[in-house]
């Protein structure tokens, strides 16, 4: 798995040239704000210009030292619906005002948040407006080349079946992709937690997720000091390359115990650090007061305390539920292997579908309580782990983008 993955480009630039940006947005009024990472010798009187255009339509323009705002009139707002993105041209200039280097770059005006729904628990928005979290694990590996892609082409394969499924948001458990990944994300509307990568033991995760930190029984691991820099270094990185793209509206720094330690310390330093999305602090972990969201794991079926009191302030998840099993004979990763799904293999395919229709009907119980957002497990089969809606080799879909979306419909009220 190691080696180059992905796309990877040499591009001649000026000794003083921008090496990065960091672009974010906000909502009534639309303002964008670009800021340009300059690297190499400070030229005196520099300044970044900005541009934001629609298709050829030039929108605005704005001039800044380091950092430039731009506001938006008339602003489509981007969202699953409506995947609107600008582009962005922005110039490092010189005391004349002539440009020593460009860059192009695009972005979506979109803003998430929290409100109290009409059950009285918290609720996901977007751009203010109430939004259910529906989508799948997705763990992202290919028989071929195991964590990279074969191609641009496969790895659309994927998103366009879940998108077509009515899913509005993919869970990418604890994998980074490339960049391409984000950007069809962004161009077809499509919600994208992040997991953090983790590592590390799972000591003293107990089975009943409601008993979680009563009287604060669970105790947290503490990592050494350069093991933990490590970590945090890894975090910071993820957050900072990933920043720029829309389609992302949660970070995951832990997932099931997997590693999780000083979990306080890293949830006030990722919410500090970045303030503009979501922080789901432990998926189906140890459940600690920091972030924005308290996130069970439930297998086969969706279970969430809902009424508990100790997760009344919190938006709650079903972070990863159903794994339902379904071999299919000659897609299979191993013939003779230990395939598997959660609960069992079915006997048929009538059997696979009546249980997961079950689990769907279940968690739609759950979201007329107060759930705020599920996870699947998952999209595709992943070498013996046959529970993917999709076979390990992408040549047979196991449920119908149609039939997956009439269920699909159901959560997110249409």
């Amino acid at each position: 798995m190691s080696g180059i993955w992905q796309t990877v480009w040499l591009e001649e630039v000026p000794t003083t040239h921008i090496q990065s940006l960091k672009i974010d947005t906000q909502i009534d009024p639309a303002i964008v704000s670009v800021k340009a990472n300059v690297t190499g010798r400070t030229i005196a009187g520099q300044t970044i210009r900005v541009t934001i255009k629609n298709g050829d339509r030039v929108l605005g323009t704005a001039r800044g030292r380091q950092i430039a705002f731009l506001t938006v009139p008339d602003a489509e707002y981007w969202s699953p619906q409506n995947p609107k993105l600008y582009d962005l041209v922005v110039e490092l200039l010189d005391i004349k005002g002539d440009p020593i280097d460009t860059v192009k770059s695009y972005t979506g005006i979109r803003e998430v948040g929290e409100k109290i729904g009409k059950h009285g628990n918290p609720v996901f928005t977007l751009n203010g407006e109430e939004i259910f979290h529906w989508g799948p694990l997705d763990q992202g590996w290919w028989p071929g080349g195991l964590l990279t892609p074969p191609s641009d082409e496969a790895m659309r394969f994927d998103i366009d079946y879940l998108k077509a499924a009515g899913f509005n948001m993919i869970r990418k458990h604890i994998k980074v992709e490339p960049h391409r990944y984000y950007a069809y994300c962004d161009q077809v509307g499509m919600l994208v937690w992040q997991d953090q990568v983790s590592g590390g033991s799972y000591d003293a995760w107990p089975k009943d997720w409601a008993k979680l930190n009563e009287n604060k029984s669970v105790p947290d691991a503490e990592w050494p000091k350069w093991a933990h820099d490590q970590f945090m270094a890894e975090l910071k990185g993820m957050v900072d390359i990933l920043h720029n793209h829309p389609s992302i509206v949660c970070w995951v720094p832990f997932n099931e115990r997997w590693g999780q330690h000083n979990t306080e310390s890293v949830g006030r330093w990722i919410v500090d650090y970045d303030p503009t999305r979501h922080i789901n602090i432990a998926s189906g972990g140890n459940f600690f007061p920091i972030g924005d969201i308290a996130d069970a794991h439930s297998y086969p079926d969706p279970k969430f305390p809902i009424d508990d009191p100790r997760y009344a302030n919190y938006i709650k998840v079903v972070g990863e539920f159903g794994g339902h099993g379904y071999p299919v004979e000659g897609h299979k990763w191993k013939k003779d292997a230990g395939n598997w799904g959660y609960g069992g293999l079915p006997k048929n395919e009538e059997e696979f579908k009546q249980r997961l229709w079950k689990s769907f009907n279940l968690l739609n119980e759950l979201r007329i309580k107060g759930l705020a957002g599920a996870v699947y497990t998952q999209t595709t089969d992943v070498e013996t782990e046959i529970n993917g809606l999709i076979t390990y080799d992408r040549k047979v879909i196991k449920v119908p983008a149609t039939e997956m979306a009439a269920e699909s419909a159901k959560l997110l009220g249409k």
